[in-house]
């Protein structure tokens, strides 16, 4: 795929979220690994890469292993292309695809054809519904939506909804926040 290189990885969202899951505070990590407050500061806010060595040290702290904790990262690549599946136009068969590779704040899937409109969701996070073709009928929190061509419905997240689709063909993207982010209320407005 010419469309896609490896890049670099932004190892601070892993290192955060595993710091955070252990309910550790930088001082405790910066003791037990050895390293310093300010530089696992840098760290986390991707302001400083670290070596190896200390990648190892980061780990054991929290642990897990250098591996995991790459594996968990976010690429730091700003711009990733997914082309459309050649000849899916042709092929009317439900099937559902994904518009953001690898691990993300966000996710999006394109879904074509019919869905299980039987099945229940409930999202931790929010998410954005767009019809890019045809049309759906949404349930959401005891109501019923009907959607067309262009429209779009927001669901904050803990929404319980399903969906159908009403005519052939139909195209719906769904934009969510991914699950592994914890999505923060504003209480302000």
């Amino acid at each position: 795929m010419g469309d896609h290189k490896e890049q670099p990885v932004r190892v601070g969202a892993a290192v955060r979220r595993r710091r955070r899951a252990l309910e550790l505070t930088l001082a405790a990590v910066a003791e037990r690994s050895g390293l310093s407050v300010p530089f696992l500061s840098q760290v986390e806010n991707d302001r400083a890469r670290p070596s190896r060595t200390s990648l190892e040290k980061l780990a054991d702290a929290l642990r897990t292993t250098a591996v995991e904790l790459l594996a968990a990262a976010d690429p730091a690549a700003s711009v990733d292309l997914v082309r459309a599946d050649p000849g899916a136009e042709d092929d009317f068969e439900p099937r559902t695809r994904s518009l953001v590779r690898g691990h993300h704040q966000l996710h999006a899937s394109e879904f074509t054809g019919d869905h299980d409109a039987g099945r229940e969701f409930q999202h931790r996070n929010d998410e954005l519904m767009y019809v890019a073709d045809g049309a759906v009928e949404i349930e959401a929190e005891g109501r019923a939506y009907r959607l067309g061509r262009g429209d779009t419905l927001y669901l904050t997240g803990g929404v319980r909804h399903r969906w159908r689709a009403t005519v052939p063909d139909t195209r719906v993207v769904v934009v969510a926040v991914a699950e592994h982010i914890e999505a923060v209320q504003d209480r302000s407005r």
